[in-house]
């Protein structure tokens, strides 16, 4: 049995487990672990674990496990709090860094407010919108406005990839009916053939909209960064929204921005919880 020193932190109410791996060395299996330590009755609680590593690329590498044990590309939310964990727990003093994800290098800007970090601006970069790439099953240079069955129900979804695949579904229904009885069946629809992340989002006004998630290998969680970056993609190619919002979680607020030079920016705060041991 090993004792695994972990940070819990959070950004818009996503949380992560984070172990360092720059300094230490443990031979587990990270997916049964996740699974474990994620579970919010007999575990730590939390929507999975994410690793840091040293990077020959960049200043240093995110590993992601989902609560479900999955291995995630990307996590937007978890990649703010990254940047704050490896400034606050000393592995390095620069605010702005470069790190390494599955889908590729992101740059990382730690924002300050009234003398102490507050939160981060991403880089997410550019959204990929051909269905192969994405990847759909609807082999289109852009999946707009197509149909999907769930729950009985035709439903009209975008799907765009920040790194890793979401299905945007514009509605004015938040409900858990409609979140928790679509989210799953169309997280696992043939029509994905990796999974895909489903947002529910409502337009308020085209600089604001109200948005839950349904997270490929977590469930319903608080808040999803790319998944925000995503919605907001879709919203402005389906003409629903300019090109910057606030998108308005339950977990908190994001800013987005699919800026001129085609990349899209997020901005969102985020916290340590606490830290601790895990025996496993």
């Amino acid at each position: 049995m090993e004792k695994i020193r972990f940070t819990k932190m959070q950004g818009t109410g996503n949380d992560y487990i984070f172990i360092d791996m720059t300094t230490n060395y443990y031979s587990i299996n990270w997916p049964e672990f996740s699974r474990k330590i994620s579970d919010r009755h007999f575990g730590v609680g939390s929507d999975g674990v994410i690793l840091v590593f040293d990077s020959k690329e960049a200043d240093f590498r995110m590993s992601i496990f989902n609560s479900d044990g999955s291995e995630a590309e990307m996590c937007g939310n978890g990649i703010r709090s990254f940047a704050r964990y490896v400034f606050e727990h000393r592995l390095t003093n620069k605010k702005i860094m470069k790190i390494d994800t599955g889908s590729g290098i992101k740059d990382v800007e730690l924002i300050s407010r009234n003398g102490s970090i507050w939160g981060a601006k991403v880089n997410m970069g550019v959204p990929v919108l051909d269905g192969k790439e994405i990847p759909v099953a609807i082999e289109k240079p852009m999946v707009l406005n197509e149909e999907i069955e769930a729950d009985g129900k035709k439903i009209t979804f975008t799907a765009v990839s920040m790194g890793n695949p979401h299905c945007i579904i514009f509605t004015d229904d938040l409900s858990d009916e409609m979140v928790r009885g679509a989210g799953p069946l169309i997280e696992r629809h043939p029509l994905f053939p990796k999974r895909t992340n489903v947002e529910f989002a409502k337009i308020s006004d085209i600089n604001h909209m109200e948005m839950r998630v349904w997270e490929r290998g977590s469930g319903e969680t608080l808040a999803c960064g790319t998944g925000a970056c995503a919605a907001l993609v879709a919203a402005a190619l389906t003409k629903r929204a300019e090109k910057k919002a606030i998108i308005s979680l339950p977990g908190g607020e994001l800013e987005i921005e699919w800026a001129e030079d085609g990349h899209v920016y997020m901005t969102g705060p985020t916290e340590e919880v606490f830290e601790g041991t895990y025996k496993f």
